[in-house]
């Protein structure tokens, strides 16, 4: 634990401007990201007697090891920088949102020749027009199975579009009705981007225009004599209806708001967003964070903000927003609102009427989401922690492992060796920090030895990043440490200090080198848990031994019996198949076993797909592809001769030349059989009777 007055800066070097402060730990990690109006002001609240800060900020300040601020111009680039630093260093005291599942949309995909129709989650993505977010898929489908009815977009898939184009022939939807048929030329791409932009107007709210439009027709049409038509334009608009339907009209008919509603405690807040447009509700979602900065409603809703606004431009963010509590700088937050959507948005508090009675019901879900979420979290809280203390007091751990690492090999018969290290934080899977290893020092099966290399590997990281923080110096080397290390580094090791080294940074300034992020190796666990018994185990010890590594726990599981194996012990712990401790154990070692097996596979998998092409020097993928495409197959272009491959687009003389070198050098592939019939498969898809 760090006195903050170790690290405080003087009150005059913090100047009196707007601006973004950053405190690190001791190994240089970002933990804590903040904005003020004035820095001296704000910085002076955290160096004030511990006794009167809040728990949380006092647990931050005293795991923190340094502060250091940016100044700017005005509060819209403080909320911008801080945006924008939170998720670049994703600091752990500060407010974060995570959706909890990922919500599915209705996307169109405007940026497409024939824009698409389709169910959407993760990331947005450019030129694509995004409705909702939505609570199931399936409700997407059913207004889009309505809608089609009136506005026969595009709803297949690449492959599927681009081998109705090669055979002529549309899919069913096309033959129903439910699709345009633009692959077999029954509509024009201006025809087709028309019927889009018309599916994406009425999915925005402007509902009027088509109904009236074709209520006008259906009465032409019968006035005409023409029923059947009449008929059909009366099922599209009772379709249309019935997707009107689906969305509940909640305000006045041109209102585009979102409203969002918090619900909190003292250590956990839930925040729920419905998304209006048009006065129908068109999208819900929610989040719930651990409160782990001393945050108010004000600042939570402007936490919730950025995290919905911070990556959206345009029509995304809504003329209007509704808010329980006004964050403290409403102003700039307003700015930096109309500035993304590049006209003025109003973020207010309603007062009455419709809208507070919505704001009533958001807030009602929000809670009802805080207490299902607490519910399943005081169980899996509790299970968790049951399961860590019975791994330590099975293993005999001074205190629960709170980063447990756990270590697999996997390969195909000696080929293709590779590692994973996955990482568990208080029982929970830590996927940002997985690590994969390819094995380097040897060749063939050997998983002891590859155990024992991949360990000390991961460890001799951590051990760098330490001397990197200046957290372990040359004294601290263990001994035999030269000896392993290459002769590179040990004679980097004896090389004097540059006579001008730079001066050490000022308060507020931080090294060149280090920009905060997460290190890959820099944090060691309590507990390593590896794939296998008593050989790896003792691989796995004598690598940390070798480092001089004597405070991190060493135990395997072995898949027959699960039993768990510690090191110089000739027999295995034995927990209750009903421990929770075990089943912790078993997931850990299921989940390196899963991530090494998927990458051994796609080394596989990426060396059997390898081609002669691939060793031909400064041909990209783009022009392989051209290759192939032009010649139809490898084995008719190592037939062809150099100008015939110059005659390809983007290919000069000297690739080609190193293209007919290459096929060359390569011996051709033995043809493929097919053991079904025993006839020889051609390269390029045929077939050949001997």
């Amino acid at each position: 634990m760090a006195d903050p007055s170790s690290y405080r800066p003087k009150p005059g070097q913090i100047p009196d401007s707007p601006g973004v402060y950053k405190f690190r730990d001791d190994h240089r990690r970002v933990i804590y990201v903040g904005k003020a109006k004035s820095l001296r002001q704000r910085l002076a609240n955290y160096f004030q007697d511990l006794a009167g800060l809040h728990p949380r900020t006092r647990s931050m300040v005293t795991t923190a090891a340094s502060v250091e601020w940016t100044v700017v111009s005005t509060e819209v680039e403080a909320l911008q920088l801080e945006y924008s630093w939170i998720k670049e260093f994703d600091p752990r005291f500060n407010v974060k949102y995570r959706d909890d599942k990922s919500y599915p949309s209705l996307a169109v995909t405007m940026n497409e020749e024939f824009p698409r129709v389709q169910v959407m989650r993760g990331a947005k993505k450019k030129g694509v027009r995004y409705f909702g977010p939505y609570g199931h898929a399936w409700a997407i489908r059913e207004t889009v199975d309505l809608m089609l009815r009136v506005f026969p977009v595009r709803t297949c898939s690449a492959g599927v579009f681009k081998n109705a184009v090669r055979t002529g022939r549309p899919c069913l939807l096309g033959y129903i009705g439910k699709c345009s048929a633009p692959c077999v030329g029954r509509v024009t791409p201006e025809e087709h981007r028309e019927l889009a932009e018309e599916f994406c107007d009425f999915m925005a709210g402007r509902t009027g225009t088509y109904i009236r439009r074709l209520e006008r027709e259906m009465t032409a049409a019968a006035e005409e004599m023409e029923y059947e038509k009449a008929g059909r334009l009366r099922d599209d608009i009772g379709a249309l209806r019935r997707a009107m339907e689906k969305n509940a009209v909640v305000l006045a008919d041109a209102t585009d708001a979102d409203l969002i509603a918090v619900a909190e405690d003292e250590l956990e807040a839930a925040v729920q967003i419905f998304h209006v447009r048009g006065g129908r509700v068109r999208g819900q979602r929610g989040w719930v964070t651990d409160k782990v900065e001393a945050v108010e409603t004000a600042g939570l809703v402007e936490h919730a903000l950025q995290q919905l606004y911070g990556e959206e431009r345009g029509d995304a963010v809504p003329k209007e927003v509704l808010v329980p509590a006004l964050p403290e700088d409403t102003d700039a937050v307003t700015q930096w609102l109309s500035e993304r959507r590049g006209s003025q948005v109003s973020l207010r508090i309603p007062q009455r009427g419709d809208k507070k009675d919505l704001m009533a019901t958001v807030g009602r879900n929000a809670q009802q989401s805080l207490v299902l979420h607490k519910t399943r979290r005081a169980s899996d809280l509790t299970t968790r922690s049951r399961a860590l203390e019975e791994i330590a007091q099975a293993l005999g751990l001074d205190s629960a492992p709170l980063r447990i690492e756990c270590f697999d090999i996997s390969h195909l018969q000696g080929d293709d060796v590779v590692a994973s290290m996955v990482v568990f934080e208080d029982g929970l899977a830590r996927k940002s920090e997985y690590r994969r290893f390819q094995i380097k020092t040897f060749q063939g099966q050997d998983d002891v030895r590859s155990m024992h290399e991949v360990i000390t590997r991961r460890f001799r990281r951590y051990l760098q990043e330490k001397e990197n923080t200046g957290e372990w110096s040359e004294q601290d080397q263990p001994q035999g440490a030269d000896q392993r290390e290459g002769p590179d580094q040990r004679e980097a090791r004896r090389q004097p200090e540059h006579p001008e080294q730079p001066p050490p940074p000022l308060p507020g300034e931080s090294p060149q080198e280090d920009d905060g992020r997460p290190k890959r190796f820099a944090y060691p666990p309590q507990l390593v848990v590896v794939d296998g018994g008593q050989p790896q185990v003792a691989a796995a010890k004598r690598a940390l031994d070798e480092l001089g590594i004597d405070d991190v726990a060493v135990c395997g599981l072995a898949k027959r019996l699960e039993e768990v194996w510690l090191p110089e012990d000739d027999d295995p712990v034995v927990l209750p198949r009903s421990s929770e401790g075990l089943y912790l154990l078993q997931r850990v070692r299921d989940e390196a076993h899963r991530f090494a097996i998927t990458y051994q596979r796609s080394k596989r998998a990426k060396r059997v797909r390898s081609s002669p092409l691939d060793e031909v020097p400064g041909l990209g993928e783009t022009r392989k592809q051209a290759l192939i495409k032009h010649f139809g197959s490898v084995k008719r272009l190592r037939q062809a001769t150099i100008e015939q491959i110059c005659e390809v687009p983007g290919l000069g003389r000297k690739t080609a030349e190193s293209v007919v070198v290459a096929l060359t050098q390569a011996a051709p592939a033995a043809p493929a059989v097919n053991t079904a019939t025993g006839e020889i498969m051609e390269d390029n898809g045929g077939t050949r009777h001997d």
